[in-house]
């Protein structure tokens, strides 16, 4: 018996689709068929397997409990095929796409990528940024440096940086009302970004109980790089990760005004698929990161040489 006859692989595309969506239209709509096809793929696939996957209702489908075993799955199963296919594509001149945060691609990663290159001539390197998590099954993406708790199903996890914030100006600005000597006066100047829970976490811990920071006038400029470059310029004071600015602290364009450095338990991780660990250009990389920042071991995460 043929595997098509066997398997309905088309009908597993579309409920891979409809699970993610949770929509027949959205779904036809990425896979090109109509709302009626998507919902015939999805009947093939229940009559095959005999048990119902979707509870529908008028404008809004859920997962039987079925459903929800079978999606997760289907999904990592679907990501295998598309990391198989990318393995059996490398050629000699291969090509690694990373995805990160914009703030760790300005202030790290494209400071130092050009070592990589040189090191591994035949890789060429693809970067995209977002502070979104990408999805390793929809896309091309190799590998990710992403902040969070670094624990995420079906990826390996490497320790690279830990996280924290503290408040960051330029003297200039320390200046206009003559020196900052307690955490409460940054109160007298703008906070970039006021309504940022980091500051009102960083002020508890500075000991400065209800900031009044509900009614300040702030900008969200969407990523860390934006805010310093916002603070150098002397137009506020941004909340940052002080370890990314040292360079900046260095020149005297920033200056980190007290010792306090709060957590919200987001450290920067590599994260890869655990199937694709030992493709060569990942474990490239992987090896390359690590002679320039060391892994540190957290809640049972090895060192990467131990990989």
């Amino acid at each position: 018996m043929k595997l098509s006859r066997q398997l309905p692989l088309n009908a597993l595309r579309v409920f891979e689709a409809t699970a993610r969506h949770m929509s027949f239209t959205k779904a036809g709509d990425e896979l090109g068929m109509t709302q009626t096809a998507v919902s015939y793929q999805i009947k093939l696939l229940e009559d095959f397997i005999g048990v119902a996957l979707f509870v529908r209702k008028p404008r809004q489908v859920t997962l039987t409990e079925s459903g929800q075993k079978l999606a997760p799955r289907v999904a990592e199963a679907f990501g295998a095929l598309r990391n198989a296919v990318a393995d059996a594509k490398q050629i000699k001149s291969d090509t690694l796409f990373i995805h990160t945060t914009p703030t760790f691609a300005a202030r790290w990663l494209s400071r130092h990528i050009g070592a990589f290159q040189l090191e591994n001539p035949g890789i060429a390197v693809r970067l995209e940024t977002s502070q979104e998590f990408v999805n390793f099954s929809q896309t091309d993406v190799d590998l990710a440096i992403r902040a969070g708790a670094g624990v995420w199903p079906g990826l390996d996890s490497h320790l690279l940086m830990r996280g924290g914030f503290s408040p960051m100006l330029s003297p200039a600005l320390a200046e206009t009302i003559g020196g900052v000597k307690t955490p409460a006066d940054l109160l007298k100047l703008r906070l970039i970004d006021a309504g940022d829970p980091w500051w009102q976490q960083w002020f508890h811990q500075a000991g400065v109980s209800d900031p009044p920071l509900q009614n300040r006038t702030g900008s969200r400029l969407g990523a860390q790089t934006f805010e310093a470059a916002a603070a150098i310029a002397g137009q506020g004071v941004a909340i940052l990760t002080p370890e990314f600015y040292t360079d900046e602290v260095a020149l005297g364009r920033l200056m980190q005004p007290f010792d306090i450095t709060s957590h919200d338990g987001a450290n920067y991780w590599l994260v890869y698929p655990e199937n694709r660990k030992n493709a060569p250009k990942i474990k490239a990389f992987r090896e390359w990161i690590f002679k320039l920042m060391p892994s540190v071991d957290q809640q049972g995460q090895k060192p990467i040489s131990g990989a």
